[in-house]
């Protein structure tokens, strides 16, 4: 191998080893901003005009507007169900999201009938281990139906975060 050959090999595992580095060093603290989009399956029960339920699992990966950001990359998955009773809809979700290097968190959807959203961090492991966030998660594309009890969404998650 000649020696400007040598050079540009070593030059590019410095570039990989630095965006590896960079990826591992994410601060204790800061915001994050990603979008997800869902594809979802729904088993419903069509009980009457007034009252339906159906439960859910749906997946997903993140992007975040910062490339590199907080739960930038993660696989996501979730469970769920829906009620709804006059018009008025409750939800619980379950998420499970992994990070390419393994590291898990746990965090828990709820939407009430009165329109009240919380979102909670209940578990995490390696990186995400007793991590604490705050924030909010908005629809930016509307649920479609693409086929018979498979739909489509995203969301837009933006808050802060503190890593312990």
């Amino acid at each position: 191998m000649t020696r400007s050959n040598l050079i540009r090999v070593a030059a590019l595992l410095a570039i990989a080893s630095a965006g590896c580095a960079l990826a591992a060093d994410l601060p204790k603290e800061g915001s994050y901003d990603y979008k997800a989009c869902f594809t979802r399956n729904i088993t419903p029960i069509n009980f009457s005009d007034a009252y339906s339920a159906y439960s859910y699992n749906e997946t997903a990966t993140t992007v975040s507007t910062k490339p590199g950001g907080m739960f930038d990359g993660e696989s996501v998955r979730c469970v769920g169900t829906v009620f709804i009773a006059n018009g008025k809809r409750t939800n619980l979700s379950i998420c499970e999201g992994v990070a390419k290097n393994g590291a898990k968190r746990l965090t828990r959807f709820q939407y009430d009938a009165d329109g009240t959203r919380v979102r909670e961090e209940v578990a995490g492991t390696g990186m995400y281990e007793g991590m604490v966030t705050t924030g909010t998660a908005k629809t930016v594309v509307p649920e479609k139906e693409i086929q018979p009890g498979v739909t489509t969404f995203c969301n837009q998650l933006t808050g802060t975060y503190k890593m312990k």
